[in-house]
């Protein structure tokens, strides 16, 4: 028995999340040069997007793996 194909994706679904990643670390490091105080945490908290989605993601394929 064959298995089923899985359903492939347009360029666009798979770049959408990376990109928006991108802009918004871009627009974190913008926010960092533009001034303090309120700018700076909106900084901070563009800057740790990366940061958390990596760390989820990293913490989701331990758990994949236990399962196969």
């Amino acid at each position: 028995m064959t298995k089923p194909r899985r359903e492939s994706y347009t360029t666009a679904q798979i770049f959408a999340a990376p990109l928006a990643i991108a802009v918004i670390s871009a627009l974190g490091l913008t926010t960092a040069l533009l001034g303090d105080g309120l700018w700076d945490w909106m900084s901070w908290i563009a800057l740790t997007l990366p940061v958390a989605v990596a760390v989820v993601y990293w913490q989701l394929g331990g758990r994949r793996a236990e399962q196969r």
